[in-house]
């Protein structure tokens, strides 16, 4: 599934009209099956994840003594454990890339990153009863190459810490309307780590691992800009795709090729973790909550562009209402105008600039690094910020909203492996076929491997974020497992009115738009003779008690 990580990817979560879909990659970098058995976890606690409106794993760093990982699947956890790319782990049951998992553990604060794999490693073992073994399978992947005599690295200045590529706000000047360009300054950066940075940054393009194969051993400062993918062709003449930037900017040359590579090839694991042990809460004790050390809240210029970034310890926040923080803090759909009850109309309305830092590990070190925030965290902390600045009070109940339910109209469906992996990809099919191509309107393309129509109905909110707010019921009576393409028109680009509209009737069709563009409800129709019926049910939302109009001061 279309997955996000890194401080950048929550940021830009942050920002409700952001549609940034990038993914998680590196190369095969440390030995797997032969890797020694020497280092495992003080404690740990493994159990299911919760529910979550756009699952993706988060996490996977060691703060103080705790290492802590969200909503993995198991793919996930091996290729976090091996140092692959989940493309890399091959083999296993069909549900590999299906259910997940939370896990806290325990370690001595100065582990290594490659012990915290060997440790995450055995836990996978002892849990999950793991086994595999290495192997060798052609995999496509953008290998990135030096052009001769048209490289542009400039030797990095400082060679202290690891080097860093962070993006950059959008310029406070910029005029309305104008097509946003993604810029990044890399600092002290090898190649081999900007193959894995630009595919974590550039996931709209590259959708598959980046390997470094320039040859190029130093350290470089640069700066990088591109347009993203969903904006290129409204962009025209002034879009540049992250090919292109790479080529012209960098010197360096992005193409995809199919070569041998190295993989882990799950034999067995268990679906069911073993039990944690019953002196949990004494062993793992729960850690306080997450909170800043400091923050300032302060109304927003009126030019302001909606940004939201996570850098070196500080979330810093331009040109977002109070409900579009709301959303993130609360893991709420920011265009579900039915997810929040008893919002005063100033929410939508007046914009907030929140600069926030995170405290050190140890205050009295100079050199010491703020902790490394998962989204988990971050929505834990801004939640208790706004709760706290804004007197905020608030209680989930359950309430009628926009929901839809799956019909079957003449279906259209192909039956699928029952032994392959459930999962949802963007992109093309193993065929290959891009639909998206000879129609600029269509930007979307989802394809779903060997999954129910039920599983479908739960990822359906993450798969298409502007159509559906809710899981979407199964109402087919089709119980098999399928294989299905979807493409379809981002709703920007639609005249499909929104869930929460009276203007679409249970069961209308929405006309085709003069333009071009398709509908997700027109691909349910048109592609897999399905049907998306409109209805009212019971989904629980936030309900606003009180909430004051101004923070407090700073």
């Amino acid at each position: 599934m279309v997955e996000l990580k890194t401080a950048f990817a929550i940021a830009m979560m942050m920002v409700a009209s952001a549609a940034f879909a990038t993914g998680q990659a590196t190369e095969a970098a440390a030995s797997t099956g032969s890797a020694p058995h020497t280092a495992s976890f003080d404690v740990a606690d493994v159990h299911v994840s919760p529910h979550v409106l756009r699952p993706f794993m988060d996490g996977g760093n060691l703060n103080g003594d705790r290492y802590v990982i969200h909503q993995a699947t198991i793919a996930d956890l091996i290729a976090t454990a091996y140092n692959l790319d989940t493309a890399n782990v091959k083999g296993g049951p069909n549900w590999l890339e299906w259910d997940r998992f939370e896990v806290s553990a325990k370690a001595p604060p100065t582990t290594s990153k490659a012990d915290q794999r060997l440790m995450l490693q055995a836990l996978l073992r002892e849990r999950f009863n793991l086994v595999t073994h290495e192997g060798n399978a052609p995999m496509p992947a953008y290998v990135m190459k030096a052009q001769t005599g048209k490289v542009k690295l400039k030797e990095a200045q400082s060679m202290e810490g690891e080097g860093t590529c962070e993006p950059q706000p959008p310029p406070t000047n910029q005029a309305a309307g104008a097509i946003r360009q993604i810029i990044v300054i890399c600092k002290n950066e090898t190649m081999q780590k900007f193959a894995d940075d630009i595919h974590n940054m550039a996931g709209g393009y590259l959708d598959k691992p980046v390997v470094d194969s320039t040859g190029l051993k130093e350290a470089y400062d640069f700066t990088i800009t591109w347009t993203p993918r969903g904006l290129l062709s409204a962009a025209g003449a002034e879009g540049i795709s992250i090919f292109d930037a790479v080529d012209k900017q960098l010197g360096l040359k992005l193409a995809l090729e199919t070569a041998p590579r190295t993989v882990l090839i799950v034999d067995s694991v268990n679906k069911t973790p073993t039990p944690n042990p019953p002196d949990l809460d004494k062993r793992l004790p729960p850690l306080p909550p997450a909170q800043f050390e400091v923050a300032t809240i302060k109304p927003s210029k009126p030019d302001a562009q909606p940004m939201g970034r996570v850098n070196n310890g500080e979330v810093d926040v331009h040109g977002l209402t109070v409900k579009q923080i709301i959303s993130f803090a609360w893991d709420l759909n920011p265009n579900d105008s039915e997810a929040i009850v008893g919002a005063p109309k100033w929410l939508d309305g007046d914009k907030f600039d929140i600069l926030a830092k995170i405290s050190t590990d140890d205050v009295g070190d100079p050199k010491a690094r703020p902790p490394q925030l998962d989204a988990d965290e971050l929505r834990h902390m801004l939640r208790a910020l706004i709760e706290d600045r804004f007197k905020m009070k608030d209680h989930w109940e359950d309430r009628p909203v926009t929901a839809y339910t799956l019909r079957a109209v003449s279906p259209k469906l192909t039956k699928a492996d029952a032994n392959a992996r459930t999962r949802c990809d963007e992109g093309p099919g193993p065929d290959g076929k891009d639909l998206r191509l000879g129609n600029s309107m269509i930007n979307r393309l989802v394809y779903c491997q060997n999954v129910t129509l039920e599983q479908l109905g739960i990822l359906l909110p993450s798969l298409a974020f502007g159509y559906i707010y809710y899981p979407v019921a199964d109402g087919t009576g089709l119980k098999e497992s399928y294989d299905l393409t979807l493409a379809f028109s981002s709703v920007d680009r639609t005249l499909a009115p929104p869930p929460g509209s009276n203007s679409q009737q249970s069961g209308a069709t929405v006309a085709a738009d003069p333009n071009g563009a398709i509908s997700l409800f027109d691909a349910f129709k048109n592609e897999l003779g399905l049907k998306l019926e409109k209805e009212k049910r019971p989904m629980p939302v936030l309900v606003i008690d009180h909430i004051e109009e101004q923070p407090t001061a700073n």
